[in-house]
């Protein structure tokens, strides 16, 4: 599927709901004299989205892959400061959120790491580096591949409608046996 705003990203949605889970767990009295671990917590939710964004906005495939990697260390973070409140008393009444939080930030983490695995195997360089000659080799390319895919479609003998002719002729024969 091919996305045209990092709105569309399954994996952006889930890092906002990352960073919406964290600011309800900071709006917790548990954070009362804590302001800068609530706010490291909050910048490291927050980043994540925000990477995943800008790297989708960016014009090559490297810089896009730099900006994977930065949210995917941010989840990282978020995950580490999960478990670092999770050995303090005076954040105890948070630890049933953690499993769930953790277990995001994960997916995340995952789905960056598919999608920047998926990117550093292209030989596409990324929007900027497009011309219309490129534009034009690519789309050429399409074209030639569906054409050699419907040929061996035709080959296979599975053009559209043949699947129902055959089963036709099957029930023909067997009525005449």
């Amino acid at each position: 599927m091919k996305y045209h705003c990092f709105e569309e990203l399954p994996v952006w949605n889930d890092a906002i709901e990352v960073a919406v889970s964290v600011f309800a767990l900071t709006a917790s009295s548990s954070f009362r004299g804590h302001a800068g671990t609530r706010n490291q917590l909050e910048n490291a939710a927050v980043s994540v989205s925000i990477n995943i964004a800008e790297g989708f906005k960016r014009g090559t495939t490297q810089e896009t892959l730099t900006f994977l990697y930065i949210a995917r260390g941010s989840a990282g973070e978020v995950r580490s400061m999960r478990r670092l409140l999770n050995r303090f008393d005076s954040f105890s009444e948070l630890k049933s959120g953690i499993p769930d939080l953790i277990g995001r930030a994960l997916s995340v983490s995952r789905q960056l790491r598919s999608w920047a695995d998926s990117m550093q195997n292209s030989d596409i360089r990324g929007q900027r580096y497009l011309t219309d000659r490129s534009r034009r080799s690519a789309k050429d390319a399409r074209e030639r591949a569906e054409f050699l895919e419907e040929l061996r479609r035709v080959r296979e003998g599975h053009r559209p409608g043949s699947e129902e002719s055959a089963r036709k002729m099957s029930s023909e024969n067997q009525s005449l046996n």
